[in-house]
């Protein structure tokens, strides 16, 4: 099972501010990807001619047509050709088709779209996202185009929010594209790309009636069965969650995404060692994407909590007497569920309360306000101990700014997302 490349998902960066479970509150979460921009193009009154060829490079030999047996096939033939291909995951003879098409119908937009699909596969994502580009310069809703470009962006370009709003936009425009007729396997697969999206942002519960329509489309796609789960999951609803990563490890066996949510739902089910089992499996199989977690115990954690602290401006100590710190190994559910939609089982740290400049209510309980940081969910976040010291201050610093009555977003502003 092919995982999407923003697929460190499981411990986002994430951090909350909640009042006690009879009062509301936001959440944020961001992936640690690298935002992507397209420089503009510049057109010019002189046209460059093809660079010349170097001694000792390789000429390609003439390319074999497309349909051998067709010599006077149709441009539209041969993108149709391409575009089946590429289905059939076969890159090479959907790139050569579609060449073939363009050299003579350089405005086909099914076979940029078939060009496109075949140079994303290939690792050239950004030949394949001009090639998308053109094909919807020339018609805006072409189903096939609306999903290779939500595929580039969502599992392939690794960007930040923007590229992932981005990709969310083609899905949704495919969506109701591929309405007009009908066409249910793409609709299918458009519906788990705007679900992926959804989930990567932070909002899983926008994510689950796409994730849902997936399976319903496509009940043997182990990525749909998978990212419903991870929607569940998020959402705190951890048997439906392990119902979900069971049907798509039965798809997919031993797939380590699937083995490392499998732990993580049983961590959360307080089934230490089945958890333990699961994501030591996990690393085994995927080392590179699982690293063991940080040897930092209890006492190491605490001391660079408190060095934080001491890092802190004056007035930012004397603030934190409104909200004492608190450690613990990982949230509680009551505390995830105290707002709707829940917060993500992976969040690093939590605020609970009202503001500075807000009073305290009777449903605040005894203790008004506190801060709270999840030592397990930031060992397993940090790849060393420097990305840890660095992200426990910066969990510091995002608590504090729901104390100031700062929101989601003007933290994520300032950085501190």
């Amino acid at each position: 099972m092919v995982r999407p490349f923003r697929r460190a998902a499981v411990l986002l960066l994430a951090a909350a501010c909640t009042r006690s479970p009879s009062s509301s509150s936001g959440a944020t979460q961001g992936a640690g990807s690298v935002a992507r921009t397209t420089a503009p193009v510049v057109a010019t009154l002189i046209r460059p001619g093809p660079p010349p060829v170097h001694q000792g490079e390789a000429i390609r030999p003439r390319p074999a047509p497309c349909l051998p047996g067709e010599p006077d096939a149709a441009p539209s033939t041969l993108g149709e050709e391409a575009l089946a291909a590429l289905d059939r995951g076969d890159a090479v003879r959907a790139l050569a088709c579609s060449d073939e098409a363009l050299r003579v119908a350089p405005r086909l937009v099914s076979a940029l779209a078939a060009r496109g699909g075949a140079l994303a596969s290939q690792g050239q994502l950004d030949d394949a996202r001009l090639a998308f580009a053109r094909a919807l310069a020339i018609d805006p809703d072409d189903v096939h185009a609306l999903l290779g470009a939500a595929n580039l962006y969502v599992r392939q370009l690794g960007g930040g929010r923007d590229g992932l709003e981005a990709g969310l936009e083609y899905a949704a425009r495919g969506l109701r594209a591929a309405g007009r007729p009908p066409r249910r396997g793409v609709a299918a697969r458009l519906e788990l790309l705007a679900g992926m999206a959804e989930n990567d942002l932070g909002r899983s519960s926008l994510a689950l009636p796409h994730l849902d329509r997936a399976v319903a489309g496509r009940p043997e796609d182990a990525d749909a069965a998978y990212e419903r789960g991870v929607a569940l999951f998020e959402l705190c609803r951890f048997d439906e969650a392990q119902r979900a990563f069971e049907r798509a490890l039965a798809l997919a066996p031993d797939d380590p995404w699937t083995l490392h949510q499998l732990g993580l739902v049983a961590e959360q089910r307080g089934d230490r060692r089945r958890a333990e089992a699961l994501l030591a499996k996990a690393r085994a199989l995927a080392p590179a994407d699982f690293k063991p977690d940080l040897p930092v115990d209890d006492k190491t954690f605490r001391a660079q909590v408190e060095a934080a602290v001491a890092a802190l401006p004056e007035p930012e100590r004397r603030a934190l007497a409104l909200a004492p710190l608190e450690i613990q190994e990982l949230p509680d559910r009551e505390d995830l569920v105290a707002v709707d939609p829940p917060l993500s089982p992976s969040i690093l740290g939590l605020y609970r309360g009202p503001s500075e400049n807000e009073p305290c209510t009777a449903a605040d309980g005894p203790r008004c306000r506190s801060i709270v940081f999840y030592r397990k969910n930031l060992i397993r976040f940090a790849r060393d101990r420097g990305e840890l010291e660095e992200q426990v201050r910066v969990t510091l610093l995002h608590e504090l700014g729901h104390l100031h009555g700062e929101s989601d977003d003007e933290l994520r502003d300032r950085g501190l997302e």
